[in-house]
């Protein structure tokens, strides 16, 4: 900073030195007046030194950036005088007119230094000589006849003279602020602008009249002042609007939520808005503590911790102000002013400007309180008070979530930990012994955690520890071999002995262990089945037990499970069927498509029927599952009749729906509603159904038989009785078991059992459907023991629904033959 206004000081003696050499140069140029000149050459000379003098005393000021800019009639006087005075004599009149008024100007209003005048007269000055240099270049304006070249002389000299004296002005408040001279050049000549307009005018009407009749020039000082009162008038409007828009953006910048951001804007803002010098804002901080924010002219803002201000008057240029809100001290502004002391509006606009900090500190100080608050209740809602873990709620909270980001089947494991014998600990050695206890204990549970882990304190004196960067590597038992070991190292680590209260003890733990998959069970259920094996460790005298299911009568997962999937039928968006065709072995035609669900669960994953058909089977859902799997399946097989396709669809039925009389009706109003026809739809009922001999179940099979519905007996073949049922019960089709499908290549049995249930097909008249045929092989054996149709992954492997459609009738259309009825009589 010492070094800018050095340079600023060498630049004004440089300018006084030309500005001393112009004048006395000029002067030393030989006047061309004329000879019968009226007016001796001194009085010429003294009407310019007193043109000057008034041009500059009538001057009007405005702010640009951290300065002041003066509009003078110079432009005008400079016009006249070189019309009437010898152009070498303008410097110096310059020099001495000018100079008297700024002189005069300073002592009685502005209070600038010496050296400041010295350099505003200097500037003029050499701005003056300039502009005489291209306006002599242009003509001799010397008492020279009005004409064009005249005029353009003159105001060719009068631009020189703006360009020249605003340049000097704007490198002078580069050098001295450290700023870009760009920005206050230009808002310099903005200001000026309209009043040069309004100079060249006057100026050139001055030398017209001097031509015309000197007597018009009485008519001109009315004229004169209204101007100036129009300049001052448009000054002060800009200035005023400058003012209110900077003032404006200044307040909103302070619209923050923290205490940084909002002196941080003041600065920036009392910067642009007074064209301050260096800005402080000093912060009381609720402890006592205060903290400085101060910008300089050069836009460097910097803060540090500072003592208590100390009261002190302010200097000249300077304005300070204490920021309360109320009766609280938030704060306090400085705002040091460049040149000029701070004038009444600058006044009242740092009041203002200081009441909108003050509020805006207070803002924010609240603000921080309310998040500090919030982040200790925030903290306290989720942590035990005691030991700083987790506490229940959110460790199930946070567990669960845990759960649902790992895949279905990733294996997951929960340490259930019990300090035993705390009761009396808490007995022998008081409540704080017992509290002690507990924190030690955390902070070493907290030492073994690695990544992925997941401690809490559940209350008491049990903690859970979640484990879920499980190994997977090294087979099935490698999960549970490495929970294990985790929890024996953590009994291991938490005996070693330790001082509490003054009493050196060991601590030893029980620790119940359950291993599981991440879609198999939420926290609350895992906890439950570390809880029954951590007493299974206490009550067998181990320090560890892994969790033992024969051991556990009341689970809840089934539970759960139904539960969700109430849930999944009410949402329609999660069951899905999934349509793996039946093609004929001979002709490659479709011959039925059976319909299988899937569960798309939103936290297990997609689910198998054999991970949720047993439950449900057992649950009073059945029947509205059923009536949905039936539903989708129906609507499927209406959409390809629509597209003229007959291809029969087939729906797995349990051995419980059959005993409800109502399920004839129901399937009834099913297939009216989708308008399918009756025999386009199968019901596959499983072998162990057909052989219950119970009469509401022959009713009910009878009763869908005669409506045209087809039955098919599905996984034929791993039944224990007689063949009599398939002459008690009218079936439609015999689906072997994939097990004999698979095994037949090797196994003379399976083969046996496909044959024998390929021929008794035959004989009876039924179709016959091989399923899981996985390979060509499969499908050339089961062709060569007379088998029709067959389904596998050789063929399809199970597709949805929008997909099937299209493969149905690309298989219809590359068929080679029709396909087969379902019975080869053709009996419906």
């Amino acid at each position: 900073m010492r070094g800018t206004p050095r340079r600023a000081l060498l630049l004004t003696a440089a300018l006084v030195l030309t500005a001393l050499v112009t004048a006395a140069g000029g002067l030393a140029i030989p006047a061309r007046l004329p000879a019968d000149d009226p007016l001796p050459g001194a009085a010429r000379f003294g009407i310019a030194v007193a043109a000057f003098a008034v041009a500059h005393l009538a001057r009007l000021r405005f702010r640009v950036g951290s300065g002041m800019a003066s509009v003078t009639w110079g432009e005008a006087a400079l016009i006249v005088c070189l019309h009437l005075v010898p152009a070498g004599w303008l410097p110096a009149a310059v020099l001495l007119g000018a100079g008297l008024a700024w002189t005069a100007l300073s002592l009685a209003a502005d209070r600038r230094p010496p050296v400041e005048t010295a350099r505003i007269v200097a500037s003029l000055t050499a701005a003056t000589a300039l502009a005489v240099a291209v306006a002599a270049s242009l003509g001799a304006p010397l008492l020279a006849a009005p004409t064009p070249g005249l005029a353009l002389a003159l105001v060719a000299g009068s631009v020189t003279y703006l360009l020249s004296s605003a340049w000097l002005g704007g490198v002078t408040v580069a050098l001295w602020h450290g700023v870009s001279m760009g920005p206050p050049l230009l808002a310099t000549l903005r200001g000026k602008l309209l009043m040069f307009v309004g100079n060249v005018v006057v100026g050139l009407v001055v030398v017209a009249l001097l031509e015309i009749d000197a007597r018009w020039l009485l008519l001109l000082p009315p004229a004169l002042w209204l101007l100036q009162q129009t300049y001052r008038h448009r000054l002060r409007a800009d200035e005023e609007r400058r003012a209110w828009r900077a003032f404006a953006d200044a307040t909103a910048a302070l619209n923050q939520l923290d205490e940084r951001g909002v002196a941080t804007a003041a600065v920036a803002g009392a910067l642009t808005l007074f064209g301050a010098e260096l800005v402080d804002v000093n912060v009381a901080r609720g402890d006592g503590r205060w903290r400085r924010y101060r910008g300089d002219s050069a836009g460097r803002v910097v803060d540090r911790e500072i003592a208590p201000p100390a009261r002190s008057e302010p200097g000249e240029q300077e304005l300070v102000r204490p920021l309360t809100v109320g009766a609280t001290r938030v704060g306090e502004l400085r705002v040091r002013f460049p040149c000029a002391a701070p004038c009444g509006r600058e006044r009242d606009a740092l009041a203002a400007f200081s009441d909108a900090l003050a509020a805006a500190l207070h803002d924010a100080a609240t603000h921080r309180e309310l998040r500090l608050v919030t982040a200790r209740s925030s903290y306290e809602a989720v942590h035990d008070p005691l030991t700083g873990l987790l506490n229940r709620a959110a460790l199930l909270s946070r567990g669960d979530q845990a759960l649902r980001q790992r895949a279905h089947d990733h294996p997951v494991a929960l340490l259930l930990l019990d300090i035993n014998q705390f009761k009396e600990v808490n007995d022998t050695l008081g409540h704080a012994a017992g509290d002690q206890l507990l924190r030690l204990t955390a902070n070493r549970l907290s030492a073994l955690t690695r990544p992925g882990d997941l401690l809490g304190r559940l209350g008491g004196d049990e903690f859970a520890l979640l484990l879920t960067a499980v190994p997977v590597v090294g087979g099935r038992t490698a999960p549970a071999t490495y929970t294990l070991r985790r929890a024996r190292e953590i009994t291991e680590r938490l005996a070693a002995p330790t001082e509490v209260a003054g009493v050196r003890m060991s601590v030893e733990i029980s620790v119940g262990v359950v291993v599981a998959d991440a879609g198999a069970a939420d926290l609350t259920e895992l906890l439950r089945r570390a809880d029954i094996a951590m007493y299974q460790a206490k009550e067998g005298g181990s320090s560890v037990a892994a969790y033992d299911s024969s051991q556990d009568v009341a689970s809840t997962d089934q539970l759960a499970l139904l539960a969700e999937l109430r849930e999944a039928l009410a949402a329609d968006d999660q069951l899905v069927l999934a349509l793996q065709p039946a093609v004929d072995l001979a002709t490659g035609a479709p011959t039925g498509v059976e319909a299988l669900i899937r569960w798309r669960h939103p936290r297990r994953g997609w689910l198998s029927p054999g991970d949720f058909i047993r439950p449900v089977e057992n649950s009073e859902q059945l029947g509205t599952f059923t009536r949905y799997v039936l539903d989708k399946a129906l609507a499927v097989a209406a959409e390809w009749g629509r597209a003229g396709l007959d291809v029969p669809i087939s729906v797995n039925v349990s051995a419980r729906s059959l005993l409800d009389p109502r399920l004839p009706a129901e399937v009834g109003d099913a297939l009216r509603r989708h308008q399918v026809p009756p025999h386009r739809l199968v019901l596959e009922i499983t072998e162990t159904v057909v052989m219950s001999e119970l009469e509401v179940i022959d009713e009910v099979l009878a009763t869908l038989r005669s409506m045209g519905v087809q039955l098919a007996v599905d996984d034929f073949g791993t039944g224990f009785s007689s063949l009599a049922f398939l002459t008690r019960i009218a079936v439609d089709e015999l689906k072997v078991d994939r097990s004999f499908v698979m095994r037949m290549a090797e196994s003379p049995e399976a083969a046996a059992i496909v044959r024998t249930t390929v021929g008794l097909a035959h004989e009876l008249g039924l179709r016959v459907v091989a399923e899981g045929v996985e390979t060509a092989e499969q499908r050339l054996a089961l062709a060569e023991l007379g088998c029709t149709a067959a389904q596998g992954y050789h063929f399809f492997k199970p597709m949805p629904a929008d997909k099937v459609g299209a493969v149905l009738g690309s298989l219809l259309d590359t068929a080679q033959g029709n396909v087969f009825p379902l019975r080869i009589d053709g009996a419906s």
